[in-house]
Parts: structure tokens; C-alpha cells; sequence
């Protein structure tokens, strides 16, 4: 294994047919996800890693890696073509195009983060490792920008099939467990496939490999234990199809549906809020006046003193025009509305039409749901509603932005999550939701109530951990009571302790390459590359 032969046949595999192994890497990497965490899968970064670093020709180098990005889009990324079979006649068409212009797009940022590295790639193996995953963590960040609002799948979610190792985001935050996740495979990957006397930069790969389950171990062990509150709560999933016909008779069994979920009895005793999902009311409730006698017989299915949560399209018009928002409201046993949130971060080409005046000329205005764009809330918002923890709002895909579950203020001790994910079946898409939810409640240190239309519907605590849950396509309700808030976990408290974990990861990698140097000195990688070229001229 340690043949120094054996490192430079790998190579000239990698240089002979780089774009076919970028493709196979880009595909493993996608199964280290949810809901498959194949963690070894993440070695899979090392292959990018040395054709950026080893490939001579820079147009080669980029299209290698670019097939690598594209071919880990698409592999974690295919399920959003589901969305647009619901109504095949009206959408199917646009499914593979959709699903192929959003992944050319995901892969073009990590494309543009990565583009700079060849001109330093004659730095030290270990130090270019580190600025190769801080690119990627760069790309991550610009998908999340205002620019681009697509914030799906950081790395640091192949953690989280476990509490423990979802737990290091607590302590390092998303981005720097992501940073350090793919600087310790980068690195044991390349230790791996090339085998040459490289114990310090094999022992850095290894120390940042354990750094997030030692993290998550630390956060745990320390956790103080925090009584449970004493408010019951009930999550409805109904688990009916998509009602985005609008037909009068689909629209009655969606309503009809939920009451009688919400009116059977509990184990135990009456719940003090009763959650719906994302849209589980497909009728206007306003005006007020004339959504009266709706709203009377919903509260008419509530227990007494209960709160509803439920999400429901608002659709207004005024002297301006048209007002669309997607809300969630919260009613009284009398049908009264206590509060109102509306969703500030909106799905772009599913709520809204990013440069609509341009792209409609071009005939994408199908992509949208409406012919009129959802409008964004205010903001995020803490409510406060007697008798319940105040709490923050996200609906849906609000609740995959990193470091944005509440309003900062401090007042939240409870995240309150509707979302429906029916769009996808049961496909990898809801869980991949639901583990950046769980990331959620980590950072902030906050119980998270998720209430989703077929799953994952879930009571978790401020630590990630599930108490209780509806798997994905099911019917049922959820009973439980709500946890109590932790206090703040050390990334909330310190946020420069994402930082300061950065620039340790940095110092550990420039001091593996300080103490390889001796070791390695310039005749091995001279020996490894000479193979290469021979292999490569054969």
C-alpha cells in the first residue's frame, strides 16, 4: 500500500480519464447526504482536490472539476423534477430543463470558487487543501446570498445521522463544520490514494476529521439538563395531494381532512396549539368579514383556550393591484386571527420570477406558480401569544438559511416550522429538509415544532435530538409536549468562535506542511509525478 507505484497509477487513472472519475467522485460524494450518510463518500472531494492541484492544463483542470460539481447537483438534486409532474400536462415539459439549468447553476458557483485556486496551486499539499475547502465554504455562502437564494445542502448536513455529530454545529457553526469537514477528507483522501510518506498531513486529516464528532461529543456531555415545558402541542399531517388545481372538491377534502384530524382525541391531555403545514387552508381568510364563517368552524374544531397555526396563501387586492404572500396564521377557538407571519425568503422560479420582465419574454413564466410573484414579509418575527413560548416562524424553506431562524432579538424559545414537502414525494428532498431544519434548532439552541403535509413531521429539541416524529408519507397526528429552550449554545454566545475554528484548522494545515517538508523533501512527489507521465504517455 505504501508503493510509492500505487499512488502514481491512481494518478495517471486521474489524468488518463479525468472527467469519467469526476463524474463517479461527484456521485459518491452526493450518497454521504441525506438520507443515505455515506460518510466515507466525502473522501470522494480529493479527486477535484489533486486534478485542481496536479492536472498542467488549467481548461482540462476546470472541466474535470466542473463535472464533478454538476454530477454531485444532479445527484442530490434530481428529486425537484418531481414537482413538476403534479400537473405533467401544464408543467412536465419544463422538468428536465429546470432540473438541468439548476444544477449547471449550483455548479457554476462552485466552479467560480475553485477557478482561482490553480494559480496557487504549487502551495504545500495541506495548505492548499485548507484554501480548497475554503472555496467550497465560499460557494456555499454565495448560494445563500440575497443574489442567488438557494442555501440547499451544505456540506455539514452529512452529519447529521447522528445527535452527536449534528451537535458540532452548536460549537463550530454551519459553515466552519462544512470548512473542516472538507479540509479533513481533502486531505486523508489524498493520504489515501497517495500513499507517500506524509505522517503529519495524514495525522491533520485525522484530527479534523474528529474535531466535529469530538465537538458535538463536548456540546453534549456539557449540556445542561433543562425541564420540559408544560405546553401541549398537536402536528397535523393530512398527507393529501397537491391542491394546486384549485378544484372545489379537492379543496373541501384538504380542509375536511385536517379538522378531523385536529378534532380526534388525544392520548393524553388537550393540546394548547394545534399545528397545520404550509398551506393546509386553501381558501382566503381575508377580507375578514367575508372569511367569518370559515374561520367560526375551524376555530369550532380547537379545544378550548387552544391556538392554531396554519399556513394558507394571502391573496389581497387594493388600489395597486394584486398582494400575494405566503402566511401563516394564527386562530383563537373563536375564529379570530391572533397574529399573521408571512414568509420572507421566497423559492426563486417556484414563488417568484427572478427578473420576471426579462424571463417572461423568453417563455419561462410558467415556472412559477402564479401569474402574479409572491411578495416577502417584513421580516423575521418573534410572536407572543398567551400561554405559549414566543416563537419564530418558518415556513418551509425558510428554515434551510443558516444562522436565520429568529429575528435576533432573543426572545424566541420556539421555532415553529409548517412546510409541505408533497411536492416530492418520497424522494431524498424531505429529508434533506428536514436535517437542515434539525441544524436549526442546533445553532440556536431552540425546540423545533415542524409540521409538514406527508412528513417529515417532528417535536425536536434545542439540541437536534427527536423526540417524536410522522414518517415521510404518512397520516396521523403527532402528540407531544414542547420542549423547553436551552440556553444558548457556544456559537450563539461566541460567534467568533466559527472564526477562530477556521484559522486553527488553517494552523494545523500549514504546520502538517512545515513538518512533512523534512520528510518528503522534493524526491518523492518527483518520483510519483515521473510515473504519471509515463503512464499518461503510454
Amino acid at each position: 500500500m505504501n508503493d510509492p507505484l500505487f499512488g502514481g497509477r491512481i494518478a495517471a487513472i486521474a489524468r488518463a480519464r479525468p472527467l469519467s472519475l469526476s463524474i463517479l467522485a461527484g456521485l459518491l460524494l452526493a450518497a454521504a447526504l441525506p438520507p443515505f450518510h455515506v460518510l466515507p463518500g466525502i473522501l470522494a472531494l480529493a479527486v477535484p482536490f489533486w486534478i485542481l492541484r496536479s492536472e498542467p492544463r488549467s481548461a482540462r483542470a476546470l472541466a474535470a472539476t466542473g463535472l464533478f460539481a454538476f454530477a454531485f447537483a444532479l445527484a442530490s438534486l434530481w428529486w425537484v423534477a418531481i414537482a413538476f409532474w403534479t400537473d405533467p400536462t401544464r408543467w412536465g415539459a419544463l422538468a428536465a430543463p429546470a432540473v438541468l439549468g439548476l444544477c449547471l447553476a449550483y455548479a457554476a458557483t462552485i466552479l467560480l470558487c475553485w477557478s482561482a485556486l490553480r494559480l496557487l496551486r504549487r502551495l504545500p499539499l495541506a495548505l492548499f487543501g485548507f484554501l480548497f475547502a475554503l472555496a467550497w465554504t465560499a460557494s456555499e455562502l454565495l448560494r445563500a446570498s440575497p443574489w442567488l437564494r438557494f442555501p440547499w445542502n451544505p456540506i455539514a448536513s452529512v452529519w447529521a445521522f447522528s445527535d452527536l455529530t449534528l451537535s458540532a454545529v452548536a460549537v463550530f457553526g454551519v459553515a466552519t463544520t462544512g470548512l473542516v469537514t472538507v479540509a479533513g477528507a481533502v486531505l486523508a483522501g489524498s493520504v489515501l490514494l497517495y500513499p507517500q510518506p506524509w505522517r503529519t498531513v495524514g495525522v491533520a486529516a485525522l484530527l479534523l476529521l474528529v474535531a466535529v464528532p469530538a465537538a458535538g461529543g463536548f456540546r453534549l456531555v456539557f449540556l445542561e439538563d433543562v425541564p420540559d415545558t408544560e405546553v401541549r402541542v398537536r402536528l397535523v399531517q393530512a398527507g393529501l395531494g397537491e391542491h394546486h388545481g384549485w378544484q372545489a372538491e379537492r379543496m373541501e377534502a384538504w380542509l375536511r381532512r385536517h379538522l378531523e384530524l385536529t378534532v380526534a382525541p388525544p392520548a393524553e391531555g388537550p393540546p394548547r396549539l394545534v399545528v397545520w403545514p404550509e398551506s393546509a387552508i386553501p381558501y382566503d381568510l381575508e377580507p375578514f368579514d367575508a372569511s367569518a364563517e370559515l374561520r367560526a368552524a375551524i376555530g369550532r374544531a380547537l379545544p378550548a383556550h387552544a391556538v392554531l397555526a396554519a399556513g394558507a396563501d394571502r391573496f389581497v387586492q387594493h388600489e395597486r393591484g394584486y398582494e400575494l404572500t405566503n402566511s401563516l396564521y394564527f386562530l383563537d377557538p373563536s375564529g379570530q386571527v391572533l397574529d399573521r407571519y408571512d414568509k420572507v425568503d421566497l423559492v426563486p422560479f417556484g414563488e417568484f420570477l427572478p427578473f420576471r420582465r426579462l424571463l417572461r419574454r423568453l417563455g419561462l413564466r410558467a415556472f412559477t406558480a402564479s401569474s402574479v410573484d409572491f411578495q416577502p414579509g417584513p421580516g423575521r418575527r418573534t410572536l407572543l401569544l398567551d400561554s405559549l413560548p414566543p416563537l419564530s416562524p418558518l415556513i418551509c424553506y425558510e428554515a434551510a438559511y443558516a444562522g436565520r431562524a429568529t429575528d435576533d432579538s432573543g426572545r424566541a424559545r420556539l421555532l415553529l416550522n409548517v412546510t409541505n414537502d408533497g411536492w416530492f414525494g418520497t424522494s431524498p428532498g424531505p429529508y434533506q429538509h428536514f436535517a437542515m431544519a434539525r441544524m436549526r434548532a442546533v445553532e440556536t439552541g431552540l425546540p423545533l415544532l415542524r409540521a409538514a403535509n406527508t412528513g417529515i413531521s417532528a417535536i425536536v429539541d434545542g439540541a437536534g435530538r427527536v423526540r417524536a416524529s410522522l414518517a415521510l408519507g404518512t397520516v396521523g397526528v403527532l402528540d407531544g409536549v414542547v420542549p423547553a429552550a436551552l440556553p444558548p449554545p457556544p456559537i450563539a454566545r461566541f460567534p467568533g468562535l466559527a472564526v477562530l475554528a477556521a484559522l486553527a484548522a488553517g494552523a494545523l494545515c500549514l504546520f502538517a506542511d512545515v513538518r512533512a517538508k523534512p520528510r518528503l523533501g522534493t524526491a518523492a512527489m518527483a518520483s510519483s509525478m515521473a510515473i504519471v507521465r509515463g503512464e499518461s504517455e503510454r
